[in-house]
């Protein structure tokens, strides 16, 4: 067996070279599957780790936003209460692109990029009753012009004050989550370095949040909207269009809970 390293070519690109490695042993199909489900067990703790997490999470104390940070967005100054987009929960990630940036003006960072090519349909988030947004310090016709470039659709703001530095993002990428009660905003998780690294898919969105996925199943304070488990998914051209669960789905995402179950009770 090989494994592959970065090595350079005389005319600087980066070239892939091979060096012998152990591979680990090659057994038989049933042993395979005998060392997969002893991983599996192994998995599943780290699993419901992570939802015991998410639900502390759900817990943590929120600290008011008293300042009133203003932005730039496509049609001029916003306030943070506008980057809602009505919606409860608010995600911002600050992304660096500005003067000073590597790649400026033609792209962003290349971590901060290939974060925002990692977001999934904001549909799905929206349905959640939550916002991401993006926000930099680079001028608004900058940011379309990259947003078109990279084909990302994210809305994504202009920071003109504080906000950064508040936050803790003027130094270092990051995601702040809000939560508004009316017009009254506040901050409730803070997630940055390599926690950053796994952001981009509706569940790991969601788990930052103070209301979590809203599902059922999941342990959140008393009064906290939840949905029963699998019904509120939908194709993300479909959410205004259904304004409650197909019954067809719902049979559907019933026997699969129902066949998931029992396999689950027979292990």
């Amino acid at each position: 067996m090989t494994r592959s390293t970065d090595g350079v070519r005389e005319d600087g690109r980066l070239a892939l070279r091979t060096l012998p490695i152990v591979s680990p042993p090659v057994v038989s199909p049933q042993a395979w599957n005998a060392a997969r489900a002893q991983m599996l067990v192994k998995e599943k703790a780290h699993m419901r780790a992570g939802d015991a997490l998410a639900a502390e999470r759900r817990r943590m104390p929120w600290m008011a936003v008293d300042k009133a940070y203003e932005f730039e967005g496509p049609a001029g100054k916003v306030r943070l209460l506008d980057l809602f987009e009505g919606r409860r929960q608010l995600i911002v990630y600050r992304a660096f692109y500005e003067p000073g940036v590597f790649g400026w003006p033609d792209h962003a960072c290349r971590g901060c990029s290939l974060g925002a090519d990692q977001v999934s349909h904001l549909a799905h988030l929206n349905a959640r009753d939550t916002t991401l947004a993006y926000a930099s310090r680079a001028p608004q016709a900058d940011i379309a012009r990259l947003k078109a470039k990279m084909r990302w659709a994210m809305p994504w703001y202009t920071i003109t004050d504080s906000f950064d530095a508040d936050f803790g993002v003027d130094q270092w990428h990051g995601h702040n989550v809000f939560i508004r009660d009316g017009e009254r905003i506040f901050r409730t998780n803070f997630i940055n370095n390599r926690g950053d690294e796994a952001m981009g898919t509706v569940w790991s969105y969601l788990d930052a949040t103070p209301l979590g996925r809203q599902e059922a199943w999941e342990d959140s304070p008393e009064g906290y909207p939840q949905t029963p488990t699998y019904k509120w998914w939908n194709w993300h051209d479909n959410y205004e269009a259904e304004a409650a669960p197909d019954p067809k789905w719902v049979e559907v995402s019933d026997a699969g809970e129902a066949a998931f179950r029992n396999a689950e009770a027979a292990t």
